[in-house]
């Protein structure tokens, strides 16, 4: 048995990681709500501002990220173990970098018009933050709620699957269809960000299971 494991059977646990996870998670809400709104909008100018507040959404991010670790090196028990701790904040932070990453390319490239099934994948971009959300909410009584933590993960798989399926079929269509070399390799970029970012929400749900592996 681990030493931290150890410990936690006989010390009170300390709570301040959980809010700090639910911070992250509300922060990447609203950036993939901010995500939907640029991929609809149509105007350039439009689109830099919703991408604008996209990139001070990270860096509101990267704050409470930075606070998580600094809040790790000063706490000798933690309520899993301290690697753990640190690769959620660090999942969770590269989801959001992935989301900025995704809107950075529609700005940049600028495609002449955006395919319905890139705004669907940045719909499964945003059910990813909502769940996700409400299962950091849930870290704090994991063990009681392991099942329904379990199905929510189950849900981000199941997303992360339809979304690949999703890109296969995007990326067929667009082979067959668009003669615009240049447009291509555009979607062809664009639908590879936003198909990476589901797998970053899928790593920080797998993070969760093995969480509770661990702790079973």
């Amino acid at each position: 048995m681990k030493i931290d494991r150890f410990f936690q059977l006989f010390v009170v646990k300390e709570k301040k990681f959980y809010p700090l996870y639910i911070a992250q998670l509300e922060v990447i809400k609203v950036a993939a709500e901010d995500l939907k709104s640029l991929f609809l909008e149509s105007n350039p100018e439009l689109q830099k501002e919703y991408y604008k507040k996209i990139k001070e959404l990270e860096t509101k991010g990267d704050k409470v990220t930075a606070q998580i670790y600094d809040e790790l090196n000063k706490t000798f028990v933690t309520p899993f173990e301290r690697e753990d701790i640190h690769i959620l904040a660090s999942r969770i932070d590269t989801f959001l970098d992935f989301i900025h990453d995704a809107a950075r390319k529609q700005v940049i490239y600028r495609p002449k018009a955006t395919h319905k099934d890139l705004i669907t994948i940045v719909d499964y971009i945003m059910e990813d933050a909502k769940i996700l959300l409400e299962i950091v909410k849930d870290l704090e009584f994991i063990n009681k709620k392991s099942e329904i933590i379990v199905k929510k993960c189950n849900k981000i798989k199941e997303i992360e699957h339809k979304v690949d399926d999703l890109y296969e079929e995007f990326n067929s269509f667009l082979f067959d269809t668009e003669k615009d070399a240049i447009e291509l390799v555009k979607h062809k970029n664009i639908v590879q960000s936003l198909e990476d970012t589901t797998d970053r929400a899928k790593d920080i749900s797998d993070t969760v299971r093995s969480i509770i592996i661990k702790l079973a």
